[in-house]
């Protein structure tokens, strides 16, 4: 049987459309991936993000374990500050991606929900001195409220001012009169919160943050819109951009490998290699030069010229280079988008390629990341 969000309730009185994602019974759409996509990028949308794994890590040596099976380096983060990082395995592939919260009462972990078991067994499979983890998944409720007026409606139910929270920063606080932890984090590259509270208290929550976006026609958004939002912004999604065969060298996630810390995590000895050699492939953002839709596993190709209804050109004979991962059509942009893999002598902005969609080249260009460039998320 599917597990339902503390949610579900308003998820069906708002007329979502349930499917199963993560072993969870969650609203793809309520009435439309493009105008929920939209409403996000205009005022704001509500996310139900339950779904996500919730884990504390406590002890003396806390710090020293995560530091040990992360990539990035929690030493770093002062109280209340949060980071994103990767679990990787021994041999540099991804076990996860997550945020890391240190907390003054413990460490926070969020992973995706549908890692959650395995992530979970992989840091309990590593524990060592003085650590306590708990997952805390089933007793807490999870909503990103996003969006450019994110910040107007939150205020309206948070009872601590929440401007000078910085991107990736968190406090302690009352939602709707309820003990919350509210971060200024989301996976849409607007201006927004994810709010943490008892499961018990989550429809209380749900029922005021509507009540307070009511004016900026706040609507409650599926994970169709979410997946567009985030593609826009090039934010990797594990499973399909990032897994156990890729690295987060590859993924273009070196920003987040701390591959100075002194003790090293584990994979750190794969991953200097890799970022001494160079990788050999690297995911990159295609802009398709129509509103072809490129899907995960549809091959890449170079050599076809500029034409992409030719089978060759000048004798070059074309040459798969890559794989995409994500695709879509960009609700914002008009034109489809993906993300993937090639070699990376192609990896150079404006480098022309071509997408085989079931059997039709299609014309793509190597563009720099994101491809939405206006969105309301204020960095640090």
């Amino acid at each position: 049987m599917l597990k339902l969000t503390p949610f579900h309730e308003r998820h069906l009185a708002a007329g979502g459309k349930m499917v199963d994602f993560a072993g969870y019974d969650l609203p793809v759409q309520f009435h439309g991936i493009i105008p929920e996509h939209t409403r996000v990028r205009t005022t704001v949308g509500v996310f139900d993000v339950s779904h996500m794994g919730r884990i504390e890590v406590r002890g003396r040596d806390a710090l020293a374990f995560i530091n040990r099976m992360t990539t990035n380096d929690a030493g770093k983060l002062a109280p209340y500050q949060a980071q994103y990082s990767v679990l990787c395995y021994p041999d540099g592939g991804i076990v996860d991606d997550l945020v890391v919260y240190r907390l003054p009462e413990c460490y926070f972990l969020v992973v995706n929900g549908a890692n959650n078991a395995k992530d979970t067994a992989w840091l309990e499979e590593h524990l060592s001195g003085d650590v306590q983890m708990e997952n805390i998944t089933d007793a807490q409720a999870q909503l990103a409220i996003q969006g450019p007026k994110a910040e107007a409606v939150m205020q309206r139910v948070c009872s601590i001012p929440l401007a000078p929270i910085g991107f990736y920063w968190a406090a302690h606080c009352e939602v709707a009169g309820v003990k919350a932890l509210v971060s200024r984090t989301g996976y849409t590259g607007e201006d927004g919160f994810e709010a943490y509270f008892p499961a018990a208290s989550a429809q209380r929550v749900w029922d005021a943050v509507f009540a307070a976006g009511k004016e900026f026609d706040i609507e409650p958004i599926g994970l169709g819109a979410r997946d567009t939002l985030r593609m826009e912004m090039k934010m990797a999604l594990y499973g399909n951009d990032i897994d156990k065969t890729t690295n987060p060298i590859e993924a273009g996630l070196s920003w987040v490998v701390a591959l100075d810390k002194p003790e090293g995590f584990i994979g750190s000895d794969v991953l200097k290699k890799v970022e001494t050699e160079k990788p050999a492939r690297r995911l990159v953002c295609l802009e398709l030069q129509d509103r072809s839709i490129a899907r995960p596993h549809y091959p890449i190709l170079a050599g076809l010229g500029h034409d992409p209804d030719s089978k060759a050109e000048s004798g070059h004979v074309p040459r798969q280079i890559g794989m995409v991962t994500s695709g879509t059509l960009s609700p914002s942009l008009n034109k489809g988008i993906a993300l993937g893999y090639v070699k990376r002598q192609f990896t150079k902005a404006g480098t022309e390629v071509q997408i085989d969609i079931r059997g039709r080249n299609a014309a793509a260009l190597i563009v720099k990341p994101p491809f939405y460039k206006h969105g309301s998320r204020k960095p640090n």
